[in-house]
């Protein structure tokens, strides 16, 4: 750790953000109803689709469960497009970052 991150009073604890990510692969028919159940967790920051090859189709900023809170008529045209790409895949991967905040001593 550098110099300037150590805390050189020990009795105060620093609030720390993690990024965890993992991959799933979907089918193109299951695309939609698993970004709709991702972007429901609270802790889901970004979803990233891409096709089995690695190319990039996709890249979404997601915020504290939109949709499950009640945006979904705002996130309807995200939810379109997604709907068109699944037409033409047959599989995709998913990248999902998941903020893992903790804190540490």
């Amino acid at each position: 750790m550098p110099e300037s991150d150590k805390d050189t009073e020990g009795d105060r604890k620093r609030s720390w953000s993690e990024e965890m990510t993992e991959e799933i692969e979907v089918a193109g028919e299951e695309l939609v109803a698993r970004v709709k159940e991702l972007a429901a967790d609270a802790q889901v920051r970004r979803i990233r689709i891409t096709e089995p090859d690695g190319d990039l189709v996709l890249d979404v900023p997601l915020t504290l469960g939109a949709i499950a809170g009640g945006a979904v008529v705002l996130a309807a045209p995200l939810l379109a497009v997604i709907g068109a790409l699944a037409a033409f895949v047959t599989k995709v991967k998913i990248e999902i970052v998941r903020d893992d905040t903790g804190t540490k001593d």
